[in-house]
């Protein structure tokens, strides 16, 4: 059976939420990873605030997942971050694993990125009488790409939570370099679906002015052994500071 994955980091909730959603309908993938999701519900608010129930509303995805990683403190009020999936097929079990960081509230200033909280997301959806361990996530922030103390024990606890399983997606904006030791320690589990396409950068510079942001590659998508992928693509679209990614397996 081929499915089709899209990975997103939608930019501060979806800085461009109209491209964002023109593109998702395009894709119409069959599960769809996003970062940087908000679930806020006031009205008034700005959509980009209102990720969830705007995502909601206009793609009509049958079965969804939030995981919310910190309450957000702004001028008008309050509302969660995290991560998100959305499935065509059922989710039949889910679960969240923080890092070192657990539940907590921040405010958007770069003061309180180091310490923001972030996790691992995991969904088992069903699919055609079987279950496919599906991992979203986006990882501790910091000023370069390198391993740190920090990210050798995000990486650990990523290869904990996907060890106990044979048919597993994982992907997100990892937020450390591909060629690195921690992503090197999730390799040893599972296949890195674009190790091998030499990529400048997996961010948008349409919106980085930093030029060190032209060559860090952070955006990654691994599956089992098991697993045949079918295809692959890192996306041009100018939906975020992020470049999405798609792939078509066969389950």
């Amino acid at each position: 059976m081929q499915m089709k994955f899209l990975c997103i980091n939608l930019w501060q909730g979806g800085n461009l939420m109209d491209e964002i959603l023109t593109f998702l309908k395009c894709e119409n993938a069959d599960v769809v990873l996003m970062q940087e999701v908000y679930d806020g519900h006031e009205p008034s608010w700005e959509r980009k605030f209102r990720s969830m129930d705007v995502l909601r509303e206009t793609l009509g995805y049958p079965h969804e997942h939030f995981a919310p990683a910190f309450l957000e403190r702004t001028d008008f009020g309050k509302m969660e971050q995290g991560n998100t999936i959305l499935s065509k097929y059922p989710i039949v079990e889910s679960q969240v694993y923080y890092y070192d960081q657990p539940y907590g509230e921040r405010e958007d200033k770069l003061e309180y990125y180091e310490r923001t909280p972030r996790n691992l997301q995991r969904v088992a959806i069903e699919v055609d009488g079987r279950t496919l361990q599906v991992f979203n996530t986006q990882g501790v922030w910091g000023k370069d790409g390198d391993d740190n103390e920090r990210r050798l024990m995000m990486a650990q606890t990523i290869v904990d939570a996907v060890k106990p399983f044979n048919s597993v997606v994982l992907a997100g904006d990892f937020n450390v370099q591909e060629k690195t030791k921690s992503m090197a320690m999730v390799e040893e589990h599972l296949v890195s679906v674009f190790r091998d396409d030499h990529r400048a950068t997996s961010f948008n510079m349409r919106h980085k002015t930093n030029l060190g942001f032209a060559t860090a590659v952070v955006d990654m998508l691994f599956v089992s052994p098991s697993i045949k992928v079918l295809e692959h693509r890192q996306c041009e679209e100018n939906v975020s500071d992020h470049l999405a990614l798609t792939t078509t397996l066969e389950i």
